[in-house]
């Protein structure tokens, strides 16, 4: 692992890092903010998941999380949403191929060699950190914007006992009935019966998440038609998921409205982590 910047952030560290990665077979880059209190002991982590066109850096500058995130001595995440560098296959479009990984593993050529974002969020990435870093592994939380939303939902629920809370800013949350999933999926994985169990709104009807959930979406947000909210809301209360959906009056997709309620999140995650 090599170190590419560390700064000095709200008493803490805010590292940038890259390694070699055996999921993508690509180097990969992630951000890490360690509060003061790491340099005592491990810390819980919080996980943000970004998203489309979205590096490592767009939520670590843009999201103002690290302030609150000292205030509660708690570690942040920031992976990368998608495999990068030469000899890995992009498409022309925004929101298919590098910086739309959509947090799950391809197994359609081309993608399938390098796209395999669930493995790496999931296996990799935990056990790296784990290895090198202050960090309690066994407290952890999850967030994250729009398909990073869509990831922290999916992960959350299907990863049983791994999140003590989960929270989401905006999040594509029923894919498989939205040109933000269904595009990527296909070209992913090929004919819909191969589709794997990577949509919100299926994994609320099935089982929901075991702890409390927060999600946020602007009422002008510009991509409503594609996050499917309606149907994760009927489902939501359907299961009588533990937790709160906050439409929040004109706002819209962007990260002036993600850091207005960083304070927010990142108070709900420690309220879990924490006791």
């Amino acid at each position: 692992m090599e170190t590419l910047s560390e700064n000095r952030s709200f008493g803490g560290t805010q590292g940038v890092y890259k390694h070699m990665s055996m999921a993508t077979g690509t180097n990969m880059t992630f951000g890490l903010f360690l509060p003061a209190e790491a340099a005592d002991g491990p810390v819980p982590l919080l996980w943000f998941l970004s998203g489309l066109t979205c590096t490592h850096e767009n939520a670590m500058t843009k999201a103002g999380a690290q302030a609150w995130a000292a205030d509660h001595g708690i570690g942040l995440c920031f992976p990368d949403t998608s495999p990068r560098g030469e000899g890995v296959p992009n498409d022309d479009a925004y929101d298919l191929g590098q910086g739309a990984g959509f947090y799950i593993d391809a197994t359609r050529v081309p993608w399938s060699e390098h796209f395999k974002m669930w493995t790496y969020i999931a296996e990799e990435l935990p056990h790296l950190l784990g290895a090198n870093f202050a960090l309690d592994m066994d407290r952890q939380s999850i967030t994250g914007h729009s398909m990073g939303g869509h990831g922290a939902l999916t992960m959350a629920m299907a990863l049983k006992g791994r999140f003590k809370s989960v929270s989401a800013f905006a999040p594509i949350c029923n894919p498989t009935q939205s040109d933000w999933g269904r595009k990527q999926f296909a070209a992913y994985w090929g004919d819909e019966a191969n589709w794997g169990p990577h949509d919100a709104t299926l994994l609320m009807q099935g089982g929901g998440f075991d702890g409390p959930m927060l999600v946020d979406t602007g009422t002008e947000d510009q991509f409503w038609d594609l996050l499917g909210t309606e149907a994760f809301a009927a489902a939501f209360t359907a299961r009588k998921q533990e937790g709160q959906l906050r439409l929040q009056k004109g706002y819209d997709h962007s990260y002036f409205f993600i850091s207005s309620f960083m304070e927010d999140h990142i108070a709900f995650h420690a309220d879990a982590l924490w006791h």
